[in-house]
């Protein structure tokens, strides 16, 4: 087995990486819709990176319109 199967990942880095919110995600692993942390001491958890990155292939590409993405120009949005 490759060291990188087994590298784990504290919650600041699966926030930033999945773009959710800490209470999103603890919610999500409350109704088993994204993988549960490990617990690596007895007030500290990390989530098993190989999971995160499948959990993440597996989410649906959001996508914009084409009419929407015509709308923002480069011009239009500097004017914000």
């Amino acid at each position: 087995m490759d060291s990188d199967d087994h590298r784990l990942m504290r919650l600041p880095e699966v926030v930033r990486l999945c773009g959710i919110s800490r209470s999103q995600l603890y919610r999500m692993v409350r109704s088993g819709e994204f993988p549960a942390p490990v617990r690596i001491s007895r007030r500290a958890v990390a989530w098993r990176e190989k999971e995160i990155l499948a959990w993440l292939e597996d989410r649906p590409v959001a996508s914009i319109p084409v009419d929407d993405a015509l709308a923002i120009s480069p011009t239009s949005a500097q004017r914000c």
